[in-house]
């Protein structure tokens, strides 16, 4: 088909394909869409559906795989949807939790990489190096400056706190 040929196809048949997928579907909306999606289908193979028989049935046929596409995506999604638990209310953060954050954040990042992954992750010394690309010794390095770092600053925030 020529793209004129195509173009006077479309005038001819989309009107008919609209209100066809409508009855099939129940949903005039989504006829138009899926009957208008078809047809961008069938744009890039314009010059096949002359030799085809029949181009109004192969856009009516693509048209209906494409709604049954869209219903079994939506199926799935409201499954899974379903499926998903509603959470429960959590607590948000505690201050000792609040004030452990921001003490880790005034250590340098490999301090900070190292300390989270002994301490929150229970990595050993060779798995943090094994992960990091470090030594074993820099390892036990930046974990013991960070301790001592991390300390400084809590006692600094108790020291604050019972100022107050």
């Amino acid at each position: 088909m020529t793209v004129e040929e195509f173009e006077a196809f479309y005038v001819q048949s989309v009107g008919r394909l609209t209100g066809q997928l409508y009855v099939m579907l129940g949903d005039l909306q989504e006829a138009e869409d899926v009957v208008q999606e078809a047809f961008v289908k069938a744009w890039s193979r314009r010059r096949r559906l002359d030799r085809d028989s029949g181009p109004e049935a192969w856009i009516r046929t693509v048209a209906w795989r494409l709604a049954v596409s869209r219903w079994r995506f939506r199926r799935r999604t409201a499954d899974a949807w379903s499926r998903r638990a509603t959470p429960s209310h959590a607590a948000g953060p505690g201050p000792e939790h609040v004030v452990l954050v921001d003490a880790l954040r005034t250590l340098p990042a490999q301090q900070r990489r190292t300390v989270t992954l002994h301490y929150l992750c229970d990595l050993t010394v060779e798995q943090i190096a094994g992960e990091t690309g470090l030594s074993a010794s820099t390892v036990k390095t930046h974990l013991g400056r960070g301790r001592a770092a991390l300390a400084d600053r809590l006692k600094d925030t108790e020291q604050e706190a019972g100022s107050r």
